[in-house]
């Protein structure tokens, strides 16, 4: 068997090491699935829940740069510090932005990530040092063609902020009688917090994957007429999406109510 001499080793794990011409090429768009198979604009005055009974318009507001590097830190009392930032005029309120409205927020400004491999790279290097910027971000109003809403489908597609991120998101649900006694089962990927009617309803902390009806809060009532749902998700390194629905006490799904953006 031959010797391998020292300095050839040494060329071949830095050819492991450092990419080529074509790895170095920094790609910041992920158009690669198109979002019209996941989310589709709002076209109808109203819409109902799915055969699951989960809650698929929402409006969404573009995602909001929030660095972290592991999603090991979202504990209950980091996603409330989180998600207790005012970011936008009208947070958790009664009264919606409109579709296509535009939003100024500060955030913590973080460059595009390498998309290589299809995840972010040089997590295992030093934090970097995030400077403080104001961006404009935009209002979606969506119909979700799936029971979960992917919110990394919807970065992806509109800004280069995909990881490291808060989503915002909220919907009305439109009752014509009080249904009381009823659930509102949640999941999410990863951290997320659930309002209803301005109330905190569901935490659901840590680094998680979406499961459906991953946590569901305590027995509530939704009120004849308007009641308004505020979501915010948290992510880091990985992917986004989240899935919600009310559930009565069997577990079966509450669907006798129509969605609006409004």
């Amino acid at each position: 068997m031959k010797k391998i001499f020292k300095p050839v080793l040494l060329a071949a794990a830095l050819a492991l090491l450092l990419p080529g011409p074509v790895a170095r090429a920094q790609v910041y768009a992920d158009s690669s699935t198109a979002l019209d198979k996941y989310l589709v604009p709002v076209t109808t005055p109203t819409a109902t829940p799915d055969d699951q009974g989960f809650l698929g318009r929402w409006l969404l507001l573009e995602p909001i740069s929030k660095p972290n590097r592991s999603n090991t830190v979202f504990t209950d009392s980091y996603i409330r510090e989180a998600f207790g930032v005012q970011y936008f005029p009208g947070q958790l309120g009664d009264v919606l932005p409109k579709d296509g409205a535009k939003v100024k927020v500060t955030v913590e400004y973080q460059p595009p990530v390498n998309l290589q491999g299809g995840r972010p790279m040089g997590f295992g290097m030093e934090a970097p040092k995030y400077e403080q910027k104001k961006v404009t971000l935009k209002w979606h109003a969506l119909d979700s063609k799936m029971p979960n809403v992917k919110l990394f489908r919807f970065a992806t597609n509109l800004t280069e902020d995909r990881y490291g991120v808060i989503f915002w998101a909220v919907t009305v649900v439109n009752c014509e009688e009080d249904i009381p006694g009823v659930r509102l089962a949640a999941g999410s990927n990863s951290a997320s917090m659930w309002w209803v009617n301005g109330e905190e309803a569901l935490i659901l902390s840590g680094d998680r994957r979406r499961v459906m009806d991953d946590g569901a809060s305590q027995r509530l009532t939704l009120k004849k007429g308007r009641n308004v749902i505020w979501c915010a998700v948290i992510n880091g390194p990985g992917m986004s999406d989240f899935c919600c629905r009310f559930i009565d006490d069997t577990g079966k799904p509450v669907k006798n109510f129509t969605l609006t953006t409004k």
